[in-house]
């Protein structure tokens, strides 16, 4: 991986194009103030943002211990970040260290290789790093991102500082997963429950989490006798729904059921033609329309999780 500092770097949606743009001067103007850092990886190009009063924060003993566990739970679900109480050990993307971003260009890589592999063809992200949550909000065209560590924006992923740096290094894999599948599957035309339990389902697939870890929030309602009636709605995952993190969990185990019952391969064909043709057709020609899907769904989760 090789980093350099660029002020004019292109955001480019393909990276053959971005990397051309980077070294290849005047280029297009840069969408953020101050020096722009542009770290490559194996298949990724993450450019970050470095204000112009940037200053390396001092290192003191005992940095390299604060974090939790890399096998603890990513946490709380919610539209591009699941961001737990405690920094992880690769310290604040925030400071735009060559080191933070040279790590994360390889999760980033790592990311890129586990969506190719279930959406079988070749990813190659584009990770932007502004220097604040305010600065992501407004390249995504968003309201604030408070509690979010990343959002997909079309053809990138924009980290939300703050929230990312909170993630453990498996909530940081997961999210890129998740976030990057939105950018190479698209979302256009499928009911939520569809296009966010899918993304859960690659990012989740080679995280090593038990069920019952990655859907703690469902586990805990499953156990006490709540357990789901039905697919969750859009509403389950406006921003601060009462169960945010239970749909989505409910979610990831609707495409988890789909892919153990009918194959992987039958999951992604699933979603591509769902985006063609409705997910109300695609899936009674599947054998599972919606009405049976939901009634095998509830016993998985019952299962799963008691």
């Amino acid at each position: 991986m090789s980093v350099q500092v660029n002020r004019r770097a292109a955001l480019a949606c393909l990276l053959p194009l971005a990397l051309a743009a980077a070294d290849a001067p005047p280029g297009p103007p840069e969408p953020w103030p101050g020096e722009t850092l542009l770290v490559r990886g194996t298949r990724s190009l993450i450019l970050a943002q470095r204000p112009p009063a940037h200053r390396q924060p001092a290192r003191t003993r005992g940095d390299d211990r604060l974090g939790s566990s890399p096998e603890a739970a990513p946490g709380p679900g919610t539209p591009g970040g699941r961001p737990t109480p405690r920094p992880g050990p690769e310290g604040s993307l925030t400071a735009t260290s060559p080191e933070a971003l040279r790590e994360l260009a390889r999760r980033a890589d790592l990311a890129a290789g586990r969506v190719g592999a279930v959406l079988r063809r070749t990813v190659r992200p584009v990770v932007l790093v502004p220097a604040s949550a305010a600065e992501s909000a407004r390249l995504a065209g968003t309201g604030p991102l408070d509690g979010l560590a990343a959002v997909a924006d079309g053809c990138r992923v924009i980290v939300v500082p703050g929230g990312f740096d909170r993630l453990t290094p498996t909530g940081r894999d997961v999210v890129l997963a998740h976030e990057l599948t939105h950018v190479a599957a698209g979302t256009g035309g499928l009911p939520v429950w569809l296009y966010e339990g899918f993304a859960d389902y690659v990012a989740y697939r080679d995280a090593g989490l038990a069920v019952p870890v990655a859907a703690a929030e469902l586990a805990a309602e499953v156990r006490s006798g709540r357990e789901p009636r039905e697919l969750p709605g859009p509403a389950a995952f406006a921003p601060g729904a009462a169960r945010l993190a239970a749909a989505y969990q409910e979610a990831w185990l609707a495409c988890r059921f789909i892919a153990e019952r009918s194959g992987e391969a039958r999951l992604v064909s699933l979603y591509r033609e769902a985006r063609a043709v409705g997910a109300e057709r695609a899936l009674s020609a599947l054998g599972l329309p919606v009405a049976t899907l939901t009634a095998l769904w509830r016993t998985y989760v019952r299962d799963e999780l008691r």
